[in-house]
């Protein structure tokens, strides 16, 4: 089979890889419908090593199962399922407690021992507890935002649900990626009165205001800070969701949250300290978030995918075949597509 591999910064392939098999009772093999690139691929795309083996990658995808260990109940050949972005037996501990990113016996898609999303097939270990069946058939119109439920709508939502936000919250979104705005239309779902979404990309944000932000804020820095505060009367806003992962959007956060107020991150960090000194503890700030354990709320989520309540899918703004996923990654780093869908 076809098989994205990423050898280096800017060095992404497709090449003929071993088509997966049953290695385990719990494995499933799972042709894939659709996949994507995700905004935290764009990290190794831009700094990874060069190596010459190059390592699977890819960890959201959707497909169709066509064969199943002797182990594995609850699925059969020919059911279309959503896989998260991490693998899981959704039975142990950490699991039973919606933390199934820290599963005793999960793992994360890609890299030399494992099958990544952006190919044609998978490995899934621990299929039982790691795929959720979908009620829809292989060509669906619903099925780019079921895909979304593999990561960014459960990353948005968890960002969400983790800064506490319901009826009444005020929320500031940092980045409009397609976090960044999974996180708006989750606030949003979640009853937010007000929503500032931070971006400075106006097909973006305008999208944003779609899924429910009320104002755009496209000042950076400490014009950015400024303008919140203006805003919002000096205050800030109960919660800000961070969804960048740069040092200077955490500094952003923790200065336009309101005393007393959560700030939330999603974006995968590229920065090693949070400056939570004196300032924030006098004003006793909450910092929450973390990795998003998708799996967990897979099930809440669907049932306003699939009654067409929310479409999540509309973050993806490009679509190609698995030959051109390099271009896809090329697009999406230079900003020329938002999200790219990949349909193998």
């Amino acid at each position: 089979m076809r098989a994205t591999l990423i050898y280096g910064a800017g060095d992404v392939r497709v090449e003929e890889v071993p088509d997966p098999r049953i290695q385990e009772p719990t494995d499933a093999v799972v042709r894939v419908l659709r996949s994507c690139v995700c905004g935290s691929d764009l990290w190794p795309y831009a700094s990874k090593e060069p190596s010459e083996r190059g390592a699977r990658i890819g960890h959201e995808f959707l497909g169709v199962v066509e064969e199943t260990g002797s182990e594995v109940s609850g699925l059969r050949a020919g059911d279309v399922v959503v896989a998260p972005f991490v693998w899981s037996d959704n039975t142990c501990d950490f699991c039973r407690e919606g933390l199934q990113t820290s599963c005793r016996h999960g793992g994360m898609w890609g890299g030399d021992a494992l099958d990544g999303g952006q190919g044609e097939a998978v490995r899934v270990p621990q299929a039982t507890g790691t795929l959720v069946k979908l009620p829809v058939g292989e060509d669906s119109e619903p099925l780019p935002s079921l895909l979304t439920l593999s990561d960014v709508f459960p990353t948005g939502h968890h960002c969400a649900v983790t800064a506490g936000v319901g009826p009444g919250t005020t929320v500031t979104v940092i980045g409009d990626g397609a976090v960044g705005l999974s996180a708006v239309l989750s606030a949003k779902r979640l009853g937010a009165e007000r929503i500032i979404l931070m971006g400075r990309h106006k097909e973006r944000t305008d999208l944003g205001r779609d899924f429910g932000a009320t104002e755009v804020v496209a000042e950076r820095g400490e014009e950015g800070v400024a303008k919140v505060h203006e805003l919002t009367g000096g205050d800030g806003t109960h919660a800000v969701l961070e969804c960048v992962g740069l040092s200077q959007a955490m500094e952003t956060a923790l200065e336009i949250v309101r005393d007393g107020g959560t700030v939330s991150r999603v974006g995968a960090p590229q920065y090693g300290q949070v400056p939570m000194g004196g300032s924030t503890f006098m004003r006793n700030i909450t910092l929450t978030g973390g990795v998003a354990p998708a799996r967990a709320y897979i099930e809440e989520l669907l049932p306003d995918v699939l009654e067409g309540r929310v479409e999540p899918g509309r973050v993806f703004d490009r679509t190609v075949g698995l030959d051109e996923v390099p271009d896809g990654y090329r697009a999406m780093a230079d900003r020329e597509a938002l999200k790219v869908l990949i349909v193998p």
